[in-house]
């Protein structure tokens, strides 16, 4: 059972290690070395606002912008604490409309958890430049068209730390925020804003939604599109702790244990896993996701001898319930896509959030794509994700199918 992006098709080139640490491209070395450490002390800033910013030119750089944008800014931590944040800003070319450019903010799929997995680092050798390169041609066409397209690396990814994997309001604090540091450094980019996401980022997107009009309330949320939104954490964390058979989806399990224990203190990984699980527990900080998931101790392991015997997993499943989007509240229209062939998130696990959605209010529709995977829901969705973006910001009416949901999971019925 699994619930985030796996790229195994996508295998990238292994990670050299000298002195325990992973050795990156010369441009990963520079940004890492220069633009990626934040002011120690982080001044005290109100969230949003902008630490430093420089041209873009490697592979995050967006090719139809007319300025591509690195960012840090202040943004805030899942437990309330004020953060340094990278990502990417891509402003288009000519004059913006009257209110401004229209934004999107964009939260992207699982690359890692490790500060090298992130999107902004990335370059054509990048350890995770296929899957980042299928997001970066659909954010292109926005910028094409005029939409001032804003990428958040989230916290932990980037600057020195660990990534609060699958913990929603940290992801969706980044995504919020980098529109502020984008207004900041570009007074002509508009308050109107459109959240998208995929897998991951899918999740990430709808506690974008749920939590952005309250958390910046001087910005209007017009929409949000979640496309195979990531969740059923717990069902993935309990499946690995009885499989008996290699599963990528282990990696990712690792993923949530360390993120929920790295700032929720009463989780305590050496009462859940074996002396041997935690000795390989740092190997996910020294590669991004394709690696973790297809070489080495993680890709060969069986799942369930990682755990110890009656682990108790109370405290981690308390946190996975508040990261579930099912009980989120949402006001604004959302666009839910789905495939029906997706083996990473699990058509009946995006049927049952939609309805969960549904039932709370969200003014909802519901998409299935027939045939679609995990990654083709991305590309098999454009041309209504472009319709639908667009529609929200021409002021019409949106359409919800909360009275009849089609099924991915049973797309005859």
């Amino acid at each position: 059972m699994q619930f985030i992006p796996v790229r195994l098709p996508f295998i990238a080139s292994a990670f050299l290690f000298c002195m325990g640490m992973p050795i990156q491209s010369p441009a990963q070395t520079t940004h890492a070395a220069a633009f990626y450490v934040p002011p120690s002390p982080l001044p005290v800033r109100e969230h949003g606002k902008v630490i430093r910013s420089r041209r873009l030119t490697d592979a995050a750089a967006l090719p139809s912008a007319a300025r591509n944008l690195l960012v840090m800014y202040h943004s805030t931590s899942e437990d309330g604490k004020d953060v340094a944040v990278t990502g990417t800003i891509a402003i288009p070319a000519g004059d913006p409309p009257p209110g401004g450019w229209p934004v999107t903010t964009w939260t992207h799929g699982t690359t890692g958890i490790a500060p090298l997995c992130a999107p902004s680092l990335d370059t054509p050798n990048g350890p995770e430049h296929q899957f980042l390169g299928m997001h970066e041609v659909v954010m292109d066409d926005y910028v094409k068209r005029g939409y001032v397209v804003v990428a958040t690396d989230y916290e932990g990814l980037g600057p020195p730390g660990l990534h609060p994997f699958l913990q929603g309001a940290s992801e969706a604090h980044g995504a919020l925020d980098i529109i502020r540091a984008a207004r900041e450094i570009d007074p002509r980019i508009g308050a109107r804003y459109v959240a998208i996401g995929h897998s991951q980022g899918g999740q990430a997107d709808l506690f974008t939604a749920a939590l952005g009009p309250a958390y910046v309330p001087e910005l209007k949320l017009l929409g949000n599109v979640a496309l195979a939104p990531a969740s059923h954490i717990a069902a993935t964390l309990q499946a690995m702790m009885q499989a008996s058979t290699p599963s990528y989806a282990l990696g990712y399990a690792m993923y949530v244990l360390e993120s929920f224990a790295s700032n929720h203190p009463g989780i305590e990984l050496n009462k859940i896993l074996t002396k041997q699980a935690l000795d390989h527990l740092p190997e996910t900080l020294h590669a991004c996701i394709t690696a973790t998931v297809s070489k080495g101790y993680w890709a060969t392991a069986i799942p369930k001898n990682q755990f110890l015997p009656g682990a108790d997993l109370t405290s981690v499943l308390k946190v996975a319930a508040e990261n579930e989007p099912n009980e989120l509240k949402i006001g604004v229209p959302t666009l839910v896509a789905q495939g029906t062939a997706d083996d990473t998130v699990m058509p009946a696990w995006t049927d049952n959030v939609v309805g969960s959605l549904c039932k709370s209010g969200t003014p909802l529709e519901y998409i299935v794509q027939h045939g679609a995977t995990h990654e083709t829901v991305l590309t098999s969705s454009t041309a209504q994700m472009k319709a639908w973006v667009d529609a929200r910001f021409e002021g019409k009416t949106t359409e919800s199918n909360c009275s009849a949901l089609p099924s991915a999971a049973a797309p005859g019925k």
